[in-house]
């Protein structure tokens, strides 16, 4: 595969993604955007980068870097793929704008020897105050949307998250949580103090 050098550096969120997967691995990533972080594991860690995304002016960005993209929904779109098919599926901030999420968790562990998925936390005590005293839903750190066009649709906190992984027998490699200065903290069982400072949760599963 033949990559453009000429990508975008990488999010916070992004390099600590890249940073979880091994070089001259297989990757698919649901809901690649514009391709920044394919097109990085492609130059960095040579990676097999493979992409599937919804809009199709994503899919035309990540073709435009030589990425293999192809436009596609994760809630019906990941059934055809065999098991084991990638050494990493990333999930990055996509989950909550799915409309079945435990089944999509249930396949990225299935066509994945490992999933990393992020997400934003619902839970962190900004959200709270904001909800609380504002009497507004509150808007994760670092996006634009309004209650009444953002994609997500199935908000959850990252204890809500724990709760559906032990649900669904999946073991948690890793858990991280960040805070909007790029502040990492260790996910542990029932972490109430990650759930209050998190702003976003990154967690690498696989089959328990």
């Amino acid at each position: 595969m033949i990559v453009s050098p000429n990508v975008k550096p990488l999010r916070p969120d992004l390099k600590i993604i890249s940073d979880m997967i091994e070089p001259n691995s297989r990757v698919l990533d649901i809901g690649c955007g514009d391709g920044t972080l394919l097109a990085y594991l492609a130059n960095q860690k040579n990676v097999d980068s493979r992409g599937i995304e919804l809009s199709q002016e994503g899919v035309n960005a990540c073709v435009a870097l030589g990425l293999s993209v192809i436009q596609g929904d994760a809630d019906t779109d990941l059934a055809e793929y065999p098991s084991d098919a990638f050494d990493y599926v990333v999930l990055g901030q996509t989950l909550q704008a799915t409309r079945n999420p435990k089944d999509v968790l249930e396949t990225l562990v299935r066509i994945g020897r490992q999933a990393i998925v992020s997400f934003a936390n619902y839970g962190h005590w900004r959200t709270r105050l904001s909800l609380l005293f504002r009497g507004r839903l509150p808007i994760p750190a670092g996006e634009h949307f309004g209650w009444h066009d953002n994609p997500d649709i199935h908000l959850c906190t990252l204890l809500d998250f724990l709760d559906l992984c032990e649900e669904l027998g999946l073991k948690i490699d890793r858990g991280l949580a960040v805070n909007r200065h790029n502040r990492i903290r260790i996910i542990k069982t029932g972490s109430q103090t990650a759930n209050l400072n998190g702003e976003q949760a990154i967690f690498m599963l696989s089959r328990g």
